[in-house]
């Protein structure tokens, strides 16, 4: 492996185990804000001790996520230095506000979530916990809308005098539609894996027969808001679809296998197994018009191929190859205004032909084969993402079904009494996180081989630095990060076998029981 592909691995392995706590964080959050609202209009203790109970695991989830989250900022100065250089004003902007604003916002309200509810009233305790459920979402916000730019590079443009990308429109880096579909899809999910983490931890203490009261309600909170959850995974989760197709086509086309453009409106394949050899798909099984539907949202647009997409990147690389050459002409004469304007007119495919840096260094006289090796290289692993979307909306279906089946039963007052319910919902536990572990290899996987879409390539953006020690950080983190996963594991089970008397020290009340007004 070289440079480049360690660099994508440990960014890789990082993110993806940081992104166990992050869906984890979000779902609590909103979970904590429910419940504790129902003790501040009721004044019913159990209610309170419901939201001490599931934020001391959301107090141990938040640190986990703190702790690996911090080191992944750093690896764009460590591991994508040029990357850094390149894009660092437009994608810097969101990073910096997101700890500006919202992390330390976060942090605040998490200390005083848990060591104030002696010291203010229940209305100003209430406003802390649904302010830090605010500022957990605002977080996440600005690092999808930093991540969105990634897909979608909206509002910014190269600047031939320094050689970097420089934002020209902000509010459109901020509002850039890729982001906002990416941001509410992803909070949704989060949603949901915190729901399916109640609702599993619910279910074991009924199966034991302990706590059922706190249990009861536990599970009859996360399956409302489970169902709503889990019903706006796939409705936001079509708008991601939409958006990808306005600019990520080649993405589109992978996760579908559709080697050749369809007529229009093309048909979804459900299921199929994807042949690189003969660009086919073997035993693809067809929903007619819903890829049309959801990629075009029409009936008379055709959703392009991935061989269709391959000639039209031949043709943005040739485009490429004379804004590289003029920008070269440009650097020897920078008062050249003809020069400029020829620049400008080429400048949007300059990324197409920095691909073929892969091939020769002087891009400008790449042979045919080379930029046709250059607009292969344009196609992602069609099998992984493939399988993994199919995995990832498969999963979104079923938990669509548990939360119905679990809102049924809290409707009819049984969550207790179907013990094969609560075995199905106790072993669903680790679904929702493969779930959205599968959404970020398709949304991220699926945008290779870009760093910035359509503008550089990922082989360009990894510093300069010899491949050992890159080998050298990424089993520093595999043995660091294996030791946090083992003590948070630890630590979850640890309180979640002492249930609620133990973690918080007291028996939790009766259902009757009220809390004396202040």
């Amino acid at each position: 492996m070289d440079i480049v592909d360690l660099s994508r691995l440990q960014f890789a392995v990082t993110a993806l185990y940081h992104f166990l706590f992050v869906p984890l964080t979000l779902g609590l959050s909103i979970l904590l804000g429910i419940m504790e609202t129902v003790f501040v209009m009721t004044g019913r203790a159990i209610w309170r001790d419901m939201t001490k109970f599931w934020g001391a695991l959301f107090g141990i989830n938040f640190a986990m996520g703190v702790a690996t989250g911090i080191t992944m900022e750093f690896q764009f100065g460590t591991n994508w230095a040029y990357y850094s250089h390149y894009v660092g004003d437009v994608f810097g902007a969101p990073l910096a506000i997101e700890g500006l604003m919202a992390f330390f916002l976060e942090a605040t309200f998490v200390g005083l979530f848990f060591f104030a509810w002696n010291r203010m009233s229940r209305i100003s305790h209430l406003v802390v916990t649904w302010c830090l459920a605010i500022a957990t979402n605002l977080s996440a916000l600005w690092i999808l809308i930093a991540n969105g730019w990634m897909q979608f590079p909206a509002g910014a443009r190269f600047n031939a005098d320094t050689m970097r990308m420089e934002v020209a429109d902000f509010m459109a880096v901020l509002f850039n539609p890729v982001a906002q579909a990416k941001f509410v899809h992803t909070v949704s999910a989060g949603y949901v894996v915190g729901s399916v983490f109640v609702l599993a931890v619910s279910a074991y203490y009924l199966l034991g027969r302990r706590h059922v009261e706190l249990a009861k309600r536990s599970m009859t909170v996360a399956a409302s808001f489970g169902l709503a959850s889990a019903l706006s995974v796939v409705v936001l989760g079509d708008e991601s679809g939409y958006t990808a197709g306005l600019n990520q086509k080649m993405k589109i086309a992978a996760v579908e296998a559709m080697w050749n453009t369809e007529p229009a409106p093309a048909a979804f394949t459900v299921v199929g197994i994807p042949d690189l050899m003969s660009h086919t798909t073997r035993y693809a099984v067809k929903v007619p018009w819903v890829l049309g539907l959801i990629a075009t949202r029409s009936a008379d647009k055709p959703v392009p191929g991935i061989n269709d997409l391959v000639e039209l990147a031949k043709l943005r690389i040739k485009s490429g190859i004379v804004a590289y050459d003029t920008l070269l002409k440009v650097k020897a004469d920078r008062g050249n205004q003809a020069l400029r304007q020829e620049l400008d007119a080429h400048v949007d495919d300059l990324g197409y032909a920095l691909l073929l840096k892969r091939f020769r260094p002087d891009v400008q006289n790449a042979t045919p084969g080379e930029i046709a090796a250059a607009a292969a290289s344009t196609i992602p692993n069609v099998p992984v993402l493939f399988w993994s979307f199919r995995f990832m909306v498969g999963l979104g279906f079923y938990f669509i079904a548990l939360f119905a089946v679990a809102f049924w039963l809290s409707a009819k007052r049984r969550l207790d009494r179907s013990r094969l319910f609560l075995r199905v919902a106790l072993w669903t536990l680790p679904l929702p996180w493969i779930a959205a572990e599968l959404g970020w290899i398709v949304a991220e996987y699926g945008r290779q081989p870009w760093v910035i879409e359509g503008v550089l390539p990922t082989a360009l953006g990894v510093s300069s630095t010899a491949a050992a020690n890159v080998l050298f950080s990424l089993l520093g983190f595999v043995i660091f990060y294996s030791s946090l996963l083992v003590a948070d594991v630890f630590l979850m089970v640890k309180y979640i076998r002492l249930g609620p008397d133990g973690t918080l020290g007291h028996p939790v009340a009766t259902p009757s029981a009220r809390v004396p007004a202040e």
